[in-house]
């Protein structure tokens, strides 16, 4: 089987980095409106609860399959599925992981660890400039 396609939940990708910054802080900054922002994009808002829908301001919406607060949100997108995690690491960093499966070919794949990679570098800036 290629890499990246699994048996059960189509075409898949993750990227993860390790941020100088407390899980508690990178929670809050990936929960609230500016880091909804950059990884589900503009105008996402989220009802901390399974099966609460959202929508962007660009239309795409779906909904809230799991919320665990300082842990992960895992959330439909349009057909995929995305989900964001955090897990603390030594002297006080997280590493935030992002997750994206259901995707329809390798060629999506790749532009969403492209897409992925980006939202990743904007997000260690916003924390970096915040904190």
């Amino acid at each position: 089987m290629p890499t990246g396609l699994t048996k059960d939940a189509g075409w898949q990708i993750g990227v993860s980095r390790t941020l100088d910054h407390a899980p508690s802080a990178v929670w809050e900054f990936i929960s609230g409106p500016e880091g909804l922002a950059l990884w589900l994009g503009p105008g996402a808002r989220l009802t901390p609860e399974r099966g609460a829908p959202y929508e962007t301001a660009a239309g795409v919406g779906g909904e809230v399959r799991g919320y665990r607060p300082g842990d992960r949100i895992r959330v439909t997108y349009g057909t995929t599925t995305v989900q964001v995690t955090l897990t603390a690491a030594a002297e006080g960093r997280t590493v935030l992981g992002l997750h994206q499966e259901r995707m329809a070919s390798a060629e999506e794949r790749e532009r969403q660890r492209a897409h992925w990679r980006r939202v990743m570098d904007r997000v260690a800036a916003a924390l970096d400039d915040r904190y």
